[in-house]
């Protein structure tokens, strides 16, 4: 089976290409800026970037199945022009170069973000609505509206999946992602505190295992959310402390304290460009 991959530079794409090689499949990755995670593997690399629709025909051509794992990760409430060009503009080429393309299913990775929270005291499942465009944070918003892009495609003849994964955790996190920089903080004793509260990790092979069953067995339109275990960010950091030797944070502060630190930590973000 020849498959096509959209970012492979990611901690899903890279854990995704590695499975797929070892299920012998022939795999095309696409090749915008970081290479980290296929250098040196057996895959074909294309040039391109997803904002550049006529970029993606040449890798897409052929193809059994497109895993579109690229995205733009923000937590900024101001990036919302950003992760719109990525994550819903980007999205929508993807689609579009597969119809035009022939590409026999998408596989496209959302987040357990795009659904709403509320209410809280009901647990989440696929049919939850998405989040309220009004008020929610811009990357919750646009991966609500990547995954309309993709239900348009369906209603125009594509056959697609969607997999909202909830907390990725595991290897081969190369850039890193934002939880493997909490874990390297951690790691490294660079967190005076933690917030109380938590969230619903799962470990990234088993987010890509799932996704390959659900690529070969899923309906067209189908919506998986791939999740694992809730846990709290201070058992979190506890099992850090124990692989690592470095004490954990002790202080454990309630959320309210850090909303009121935000606009500091994000003026202090900006000045140090991390």
């Amino acid at each position: 089976m020849i498959v096509a991959v959209t970012g492979a530079s990611g901690h899903v794409g890279g854990n995704l290409v590695r499975l797929l090689l070892e299920q012998g499949h022939k795999i095309r990755v696409l090749h915008h800026i970081d290479n980290r995670s296929f250098k040196g593997l057996d895959v074909e690399v294309f040039r391109g970037d997803i904002l550049d629709k006529g970029s993606l025909f040449p890798i897409f051509r052929n193809v059994d199945i497109v895993f579109h794992a690229a995205a733009l990760i923000s937590l900024s409430m101001r990036d919302w022009k950003h992760l719109e060009a990525v994550n819903v503009c980007g999205t929508r080429n993807v689609v579009e170069a597969c119809i035009s393309c022939n590409v026999g299913r998408l596989v496209h990775f959302s987040s357990i973000h795009a659904l709403s929270q509320e209410p809280l005291e009901i647990q989440i499942d696929e049919n939850r609505k998405y989040v309220d465009f009004r008020g929610s944070p811009p990357y919750d918003r646009s991966k609500a509206h990547g995954e309309m892009e993709v239900l348009k495609g369906v209603d125009k003849g594509l056959d697609a999946v969607i997999i909202r994964p909830t907390g990725i955790i595991g290897p081969f996190d190369y850039k890193p992602s934002h939880t493997g920089r909490m874990l390297l903080s951690l790691a490294g004793g660079r967190l005076p505190a933690l917030v109380k509260g938590g969230f619903d990790w799962v470990d990234v092979r088993d987010v890509v295992s799932s996704t390959l069953r659900a690529a070969i067995k899923a309906l067209s339109g189908s919506k998986y959310i791939l999740s694992g275990h809730w846990v709290s960010l201070k058992d979190m950091a506890e099992v850090v402390e124990r692989q690592t030797g470095v004490p954990s944070p002790r202080l454990i502060l309630p959320v309210w304290v850090a909303e009121i630190g935000v606009p500091f930590i994000t003026a202090f973000s900006k000045i140090v460009r991390r």
